[in-house]
């Protein structure tokens, strides 16, 4: 009881937190593997993205403008590779039918069949990397 008190007290003299004005300037969402450079020659080889910054055990790929997808050393980093994969990559491309035939030609593993969902008004199909994080591949209908 006595530390409500002393928060409530806190609260009265001292003006409330507010959140910074500036915006978010990039998003990076970290993934975490047991093999970095299997996981590097994947993301550079197979979908294209380009290293933006190299921490060494963390490699920060650009997706797009304000996305980054960050590849963790799971030995060094602050999370640990797991077998379960709870995270999925979602990447949304002009045409899906082409980048369906490149994904279909580079060996990998869970590849579905390109399919249409009008529901939500795209086109996907998903597969595996080479540690079993999902990917989707989308287009808008």
């Amino acid at each position: 009881m006595s530390e409500n008190i002393l928060n409530t007290a806190a609260s009265q003299s001292e003006p409330p937190a507010q959140r910074p004005p500036s915006k978010i300037e990039l998003a990076i969402t970290f993934i975490y593997f047991y093999d970095l450079a299997q996981a590097m020659a994947f993301y550079e080889d197979v979908l294209g993205l380009e290293l933006e910054i190299d921490q060494g055990w963390a490699k920060i790929y650009k997706i797009s403008a304000a996305a980054h997808l960050g590849l963790v050393d799971q030995a060094v980093g602050m999370h640990r590779a797991n077998e379960v994969k709870p995270v999925q990559l979602c990447i949304r491309v002009a045409d899906v039918d082409a980048w369906h035939t490149w994904i279909a030609s580079c060996d990998v593993q869970g590849l579905t069949v390109a399919k249409s969902n009008f529901q939500l008004g795209i086109r996907a199909f998903v597969f595996n990397d080479p540690e079993g994080y999902q990917i989707e591949v989308q287009s808008v209908l």
